[in-house]
């Protein structure tokens, strides 16, 4: 089978970029023949596939030309088109594509009439924004069913009115195009929360398959120990919970907290820190690359995934019960599909401070019970998010769709 990878950044960006590579890497193992269609960018890696590439877009610019791209781009359909003539694929297999790519490559797609599978890694269906998140960073649905005016209104989009204005443009003609609703043949959510939100803006729930994502279990097999300390490990801003975080632990009566990563927040961070004189409890670690993280959740007692969000599969926390360290996460988006409270760890509500100290103290304190979740949460993983599992289940799809093409 042919399957043309399509995502907008071709550098390990994020969650969607790994899948990106991850996915195509299992397709390749299993004898497929795989292609990339892509953004131009000097981060981009280099693969022994065919690669296309679109000019890339730069969506802070004043350009009012080139920002009506984001929209609809003639020159990014041209360089689909020529993709799809040149590589022939069966499948298109779709990741985050809105904006930089633009809804103008699915029309050259359709006309080719090769089926189009979609992962969504976010909710940009529902929220221009992406996130469903307001300006205030609070939980918001008010965009649901297409009402994008409350996205101007609250200039939701980095602050501003031009680009949120921009953004509900292209959720109006997205919907009016009925891009995910009819063109789209089939959507994978990686979490069930995510399905759900989807099927309640209107897209048909026999379209949508929600299939946790999966990780190389492989490299996260490795020695575990436990030196005693809590582990915070992602952006370090407010939708993450890395403020509410911070204060939890302050009321805990034992126990050290590693933080790693950046983001807007560290200088908040440090205030917070040295305000409540607490730099002998709370570590900041900073950027720690791959192999380095690993080896910080092998030694940790257990991770903390406090976000305030709707978070859809997080890699953080799969890759955590990979390596068999118990999870305490947030009860908010697809965090609890993943953490099992008293099993592979324990879940909290998400804006609850004192129960999210109550629970750190408590794995704190008992040692024998974040073992005991530990060696639950690397069987579970072995079990669940397998690369093998989830071969399976892509290529039944893949199948169902060709087969369904050819009525």
């Amino acid at each position: 089978m042919k399957i043309l990878m399509v995502n907008k950044f071709h550098y390990l960006k994020g969650g969607s970029e790994k899948y990106y590579f991850e996915l195509a890497k299992i397709l390749r193992e299993k004898g497929h023949e795989i292609a990339f269609f892509s953004m131009q960018n000097e981060k981009n890696i280099k693969t022994d596939c065919k690669e296309y590439f679109v000019d890339s877009i730069d969506l802070n610019s004043n350009n009012k030309t080139k920002a009506l791209e984001v929209i609809y781009s003639k020159q990014n359909k041209k360089k689909m088109q020529e993709a799809l003539d040149e590589f022939k694929p069966d499948i298109v297999h779709i990741n985050n594509f809105q904006r930089q790519l633009s809804s103008s490559i699915i029309e050259a797609i359709k006309e080719k009439n090769i089926p189009i599978v979609f992962t969504a890694h976010d909710v940009q269906a529902i929220c221009p924004a992406i996130t469903m998140l307001d300006s205030d960073k609070n939980i918001c649905e008010k965009c649901k069913k297409g009402k994008y005016i409350n996205c101007i209104k609250k200039k939701c989009i980095k602050d501003s009115t031009l680009k949120s204005v921009l953004g509900a443009i292209e959720g109006y003609y997205y919907r009016y195009k009925k891009i995910y609703t009819k063109k789209i043949d089939y959507i994978i959510t990686p979490s069930e929360f995510y399905k759900q939100k989807l099927v309640e803006d209107g897209i048909p729930k026999e379209k949508i398959e929600a299939i946790h994502n999966f990780v190389e279990l492989e490299e996260y097999d490795i020695e575990t120990q436990d030196e005693g300390y809590a582990l915070y490990f992602g952006r370090l801003s407010k939708e993450k919970g890395i403020l509410n975080l911070i204060e939890a632990f302050s009321k805990t009566k034992m126990g050290i907290l590693y933080i790693a990563g950046e983001g807007p927040e560290k200088e908040n961070i440090e205030k917070f820190i040295k305000e409540k004189d607490l730099s002998e409890r709370i570590k900041l670690l900073g950027f720690l690359k791959s192999n380095e993280m690993k080896k910080c959740i092998s030694k940790s007692k257990f991770v903390v995934v406090p976000s305030i969000w709707y978070e859809n599969c997080p890699y953080s926390v799969m890759e955590t019960l990979a390596i068999g360290k118990p999870v305490l996460g947030a009860d908010i988006g697809g965090i609890p599909e993943l953490v099992k409270n008293n099993e592979n760890g324990l879940i909290y509500k998400y804006d609850n401070i004192d129960e999210l100290s109550e629970k750190m103290q408590q794995f704190f304190e008992n040692t024998d019970l974040t073992n005991k979740m530990g060696q639950n949460a690397k069987e579970n993983a072995k079990k669940l998010y397998s690369k093998e599992i989830y071969y399976d289940k892509i290529i039944k799809i893949y199948q169902k769709l060709l087969e369904n093409a050819k009525k």
